[in-house]
């Protein structure tokens, strides 16, 4: 079975699975979309325990700017079209070290937020180190989409409450 996340709008529920998700966003950061979707999963186990929450009153800010993370909220969400979507390097927590200081989302809904924090262990610091390297060669490049699709993987094979861990207020 497939696993999906469900959103109320105009009183119908709409369903999105991970390759829904990747079909708006297309091929380039699907360990983005993943992360995306486990965000969204887990903070509606927190802020909508009862049933999927309305589309339009979701707001996602986050300190991760990555494009796959981006569109994998907009197409559930449609945050980024209607303004409730923010990067926002303040949110980074260095203490966290460098692999995790930017895994910072703060999903809120009608106004009441949560922040849930990436875990340890499904990032890796090869990912991050060639994610930010700027003019990755063809070979590099080839490499980090290797990366992004096991980042995929793991965050995909895992359950959201793995995944999370929601932050001290």
């Amino acid at each position: 079975m497939t696993e999906t996340i469900e959103v109320q709008e105009r009183g119908r529920t709409i369903a999105y699975s991970f390759d829904d998700m990747m079909k708006y966003h297309g091929p380039g950061s699907p360990g983005g979309v993943a992360v995306a979707f486990k965000v969204l999963q887990r903070a509606f186990e927190l802020l909508s325990p009862d049933g999927p929450p309305p589309r339009r009153e979701i707001a996602v800010r986050t300190a991760f700017g990555g494009p796959g993370a981006r569109d994998g909220f907009e197409a559930v969400t449609r945050a980024v079209s209607g303004e409730r979507f923010a990067v926002d390097p303040d949110l980074a927590r260095p203490q966290r070290g460098r692999v995790l200081e930017r895994f910072v989302f703060e999903v809120s809904l009608g106004g009441r937020p949560v922040t849930l924090l990436l875990r340890e262990g499904f990032v890796t610091e090869e990912f991050i180190d060639l994610a930010r390297k700027d003019g990755r060669s063809d070979q590099e490049e080839a490499h980090l989409d290797v990366l992004k699709a096991k980042l995929a993987e793991r965050v995909m094979g895992a359950g959201a409450s793995d995944l999370y861990d929601l932050a001290d207020a």
